[in-house]
């Protein structure tokens, strides 16, 4: 795809600016090498996946990408800011704009639906400090996700498909800007994944927000992206729309629609 059906390409979907940059990425352990200069562009308001092999440094991506770790070069911009040059509170700070869907879900065993919510509010009593406020806040997220009547209940009390959908929910509850899917469907029977992707789409939807996608299910990226990344030896290998993407003859692209 030349420069100029990028760029109307962006048009036409009104991407309005990048709200996440990574440029150059590498990082090495001993003699392997993961990331070897990987590029990304999120646009706002944009569904981007990214699919890869196991090992092909998706989670190191992501780790370099919200300052968990530390690249050996390259840089990474999130709402125009780069994260290595922000001191730890700036750092906490943009974060609140970035909401989390772990692959385990990982909600709190030992606290309710209604408390797990609550947990990243109380941490960030700088924005969401009134009792009421916060009350309306979890009763909009529960009511997004169709789980209002799971309130008082405990994670265990939840199948996993539910657990995913009040995951999604905390990962919404500071109105985050970017939600990053990790896995979102994996572990989930197909009738259930679907459910989740169908919610992932409303929640792009309603809250507006730009998501980072690592899949390894085909149906996912072919439901929620607009758009695709193949990770592929440490760089950006290929890049384009499903369609796209699953037309190509390159035998390294086909092994992922197989």
């Amino acid at each position: 795809m030349t420069l100029t059906q990028n760029i109307q390409k962006r048009k036409a979907l009104n991407y309005k600016r990048p709200i996440i940059e990574i440029k150059n990425l590498k990082k090495t352990f001993g003699n392997h090498t993961v990331l070897n200069g990987f590029n990304l562009l999120l646009f706002e308001g944009e569904n981007l996946v990214i699919m890869g092999r196991s090992g092909s440094g998706k989670s190191v991506m992501i780790k370099c990408l919200v300052g968990l770790m530390e690249p050996d070069s390259g840089s990474v911009k999130i709402m125009n800011k780069d994260i290595a040059k922000l001191d730890q509170v700036d750092l906490d700070e943009l974060r609140t704009e970035i909401g989390f869907l772990f692959q385990g879900s990982a909600l709190y065993d030992s606290m309710t639906v209604r408390e797990n919510l609550e947990f990243p509010l109380r941490r960030h009593k700088h924005k969401f400090g009134k009792i009421t406020e916060a009350k309306q806040l979890v009763t909009e997220v529960l009511e997004s996700v169709g789980l209002a009547h799971t309130i008082d209940l405990m994670p265990a009390e939840l199948s996993g498909g539910m657990q995913r959908r009040i995951a999604l929910a905390r990962a919404l509850i500071l109105k985050p800007k970017i939600i990053l899917y990790d896995e979102p469907t994996s572990g989930l029977d197909p009738i259930t994944a679907k459910e989740i992707i169908e919610l992932m789409r409303r929640v792009q939807q309603q809250y507006k927000t730009s998501s980072l996608i690592i899949t390894h299910d085909v149906d996912c990226a072919r439901v929620v992206s607009e758009r695709m990344i193949l990770l592929i030896d440490g760089i950006n290998y290929a890049e384009g729309t499903f369609d796209v993407l699953q037309a190509s003859n390159d035998a390294k692209v086909k092994a992922f629609f197989k």
